[in-house]
């Protein structure tokens, strides 16, 4: 403490000690996994784009993987220079930013078939302006976490300790909400009785796209409840021995491991196919509207019903 700040925390944080033998090549390994998958996402944006097919969303995805990317190599250099408390403090912000970015497009998955089965409810001002809300305030909370962090890691005074610790936890509980919302709201669109059946949009079946939103947003929200749940538990010393809850391996499955899946699933599953939407959508038969081009902008034309892949064609099975 006499050589701070930055200062070393006082207290076990998930993960624990980084070991050169152990982390480093377990970090590693992360690592390359999140470079072929941007390089993955990328290509594909790439490839849709030659095509006329607009997708955004793959650059979020792309995006995701730079900063976890980044996140490795910041873990990598922390633990090769133990004492290098600024690598520390840069390693655990990326470590808790990166997947708010996997949070946003599961929020915007849930929309766009919230939307799709009711769309005079989901095409509504008021929810639209909710959503967006929404994302203002993951923003927010992620200016928050990183300030609260950055300063615990500026200070000893147990009141300034003790609100760091507070905001924390806030945003916590509140991301670990937000990367649960999608699987309500995708319960309620096909639970409420509707007219008509779904607006089409994408490729593949209906429930092809819930069954690949759901299982992504459980496997993230099992991440983010773990990590909340570690943080509610009452600080050990570092002076005590590391609780099981705060292992190695306990920090790379439910951090790295759970994103891992995700997003190597959302490639497989060709979400840019899946969830695209067409440009200029904005209101109740919008994405009705758009897929007449649909085919033009594929290079292919789409089958919802059996098929499957033909050479030079932007076409995969419908499962």
């Amino acid at each position: 403490m006499a050589n701070g700040p930055p200062y070393l925390p006082m207290t076990w944080g998930i993960g624990g000690i980084p070991r050169k033998n152990i982390d480093v090549p377990i970090t590693s390994v992360f690592l390359f996994l999140y470079i072929l998958a941007a390089v993955t996402h990328m290509a594909l944006f790439r490839l849709n784009q030659r095509r006329g097919h607009k997708f955004l969303i793959s650059i979020f995805l792309f995006g995701f993987c730079m900063a976890r990317v980044v996140t490795c190599v910041m873990r990598i250099a922390s633990t090769c220079v133990p004492h290098n408390i600024s690598l520390a403090i840069a390693a655990s912000i990326f470590v808790a930013a990166g997947v708010l970015i996997v949070f946003i497009v599961n929020l915007i998955f849930a929309q766009r078939i919230l939307r799709s089965t009711h769309p005079h409810f989901g095409w509504h001002p008021a929810l639209s302006i909710l959503f967006k809300a929404l994302y203002v305030l993951i923003g927010l909370t992620f200016a928050i976490v990183i300030t609260a962090t950055v300063q615990s890691f500026y200070t000893i005074r147990p009141r300034t300790r003790t609100i760091d610790r507070d905001l924390q936890l806030y945003a916590a509980t509140l991301l670990t909400t937000i990367s649960f919302l999608p699987i309500p709201i995708v319960l309620i669109s096909l639970l409420i009785p509707r007219k008509s059946p779904p607006e089409n949009f994408g490729t593949g079946r209906f429930r092809t796209k819930v069954l690949v939103l759901l299982t992504s947003t459980l496997i993230i929200c099992l991440g983010a409840a773990f990590r909340c749940g570690t943080a509610w538990k009452k600080p050990v010393l570092r002076t005590k021995p590391l609780p099981t809850y705060y292992s190695r391996t306990c920090f790379y499955i439910f951090n790295f491991a759970v994103e891992i899946v995700v997003i190597y699933l959302y490639a497989i599953m060709r979400v840019d196919l899946r969830f695209w939407i067409p440009g200029g959508a904005k209101g109740p038969g919008g994405y009705e509207a758009g897929q007449g081009t649909r085919g033009q902008s594929y290079g292919a034309d789409e089958e919802e019903k059996g098929g499957g892949m033909r050479k030079g064609k932007f076409k995969f099975a419908s499962i």
